[in-house]
């Protein structure tokens, strides 16, 4: 009696997503470094006033003494919630490694790879070209139990052309267009992207506006394929504002986690929704290793880590060694946690399978 309550108690300790995704949500986060992800703040960048005004406050607030503590403290949702119940995947001083697969280390390349699981050296610009190839969300888009669910909202307008909204018909909304204003809510977002001062141009929506918009999409359309795409960390380190930096970087991690409770109280998500993580590029390592920047001129830029929770994600936590992961392979292992194989008419890496609870 005693082993049997014992196999219940195991049994009954595994979450609700360990079934496989009904729901997919992939979100991205613009030239975030594996080494802050993993580390946490890099002293050669906080402590030096040439990228943050106020050294002082910036240490009291992101500064401790070990690697886990510090990004405990920036990303306190990813080291509580994802690292127990999911999967992290880039840390690079465990030999875990996550590279893009494009020669060029920089933002639409690393977005259509992302995307199409294809390293396409024709798209070679960051220009707000219509992406030719297929993409996993036009994929996904086609199938008949998910046509008309999917939907992006991203901070960047060319993130619009990077899933070809027009030739797919996906909603992609972005940079500062307005949302479809069906509540109030709705209506007060488009007010502040109007009346909001615009830091980065109109071609950049502040991080927490393209985060309350698909977020209120999700409550009220219920998509089942969400991409939220964020830009600002990138905007603020090509600026070379370290600490302004991590505080985007922080206040992503608490959206997150507003995200993940949002779904835990809706029925259709509960239990029922994979949540992928990753960045397009990395960037240098210090000042004199041009932190500020990325592309084939700045070392390891192509360097980038990945994580996932939820439905369908073993909890395994961070990851140690095993093999080289490409970029070019989470869009076949987000169609994957679904139940699909994403073909098309160009190569696509393979599927993750340790992202992925093996089928029964």
């Amino acid at each position: 009696m005693k082993r049997l309550l014992k196999w219940i108690g195991v049994l009954l300790s595994f979450p609700a997503w360990a079934q496989p995704a009904q729901n997919v949500i992939l979100i991205t986060m613009d030239g975030v470094r594996w080494q802050e992800v993993f580390n946490g703040a890099d002293s050669t960048l906080l402590n030096d006033p040439a990228y943050g005004r106020d050294t002082a406050a910036a240490h009291r607030d992101f500064w401790a003494p070990t690697p886990e503590a510090r990004r405990k403290l920036l990303m306190p949702f990813f080291w509580e919630t994802v690292s127990r119940q999911g999967q992290l995947y880039g840390n690079r001083q465990r030999s875990s490694r996550v590279n893009v697969s494009n020669p060029y280390w920089f933002s639409y390349p690393g977005y259509n790879e992302i995307l199409s699981g294809f390293a396409d050296d024709r798209i070679n610009s960051n220009d707000k070209k219509n992406n030719k190839n297929t993409t996993v969300l036009g994929f996904l888009n086609e199938q008949p139990a998910l046509r008309g669910k999917v939907a992006v909202f991203s901070s960047w307008n060319v993130i619009e052309a990077a899933v070809n909204e027009p030739g797919t018909g996906i909603l992609a909304n972005s940079a500062n267009e307005p949302v479809r204003a069906g509540t109030s809510a709705d209506s007060l977002l488009n007010d502040m992207m109007t009346l909001q001062p615009h830091e980065w141009g109109p071609d950049v929506r502040a991080d927490h506006l393209t985060y309350f918009a698909g977020r209120s999409y999700l409550k009220q359309h219920k998509p089942r394929v969400l991409f939220l795409s964020f830009d600002e960390t990138d905007e603020l380190a090509h600026a070379g504002r370290y600490a302004d930096h991590l505080q985007k970087l922080r206040m992503l991690d608490r959206l997150f986690a507003d995200l993940w409770q949002t779904i835990q109280k809706m029925p259709e998500y509960a239990g029922k929704t994979a949540l992928i993580f990753t960045t397009d590029h990395g960037r240098g390592h210090t000042p004199k290793a041009r932190w500020k920047d990325h592309g084939t001129k700045t070392a390891d830029s192509y360097q980038i880590w990945l994580a996932g929770v939820g439905a369908g994600i073993p909890a395994t936590g961070e990851q140690t060694g095993g093999p080289v992961l490409y970029q070019n392979q989470i869009a076949a292992t987000l169609a994957s946690l679904l139940g699909y194989e994403f073909t098309c008419e160009h190569p696509v890496g393979a599927p993750i399978t340790t992202l992925i609870t093996p089928k029964k």
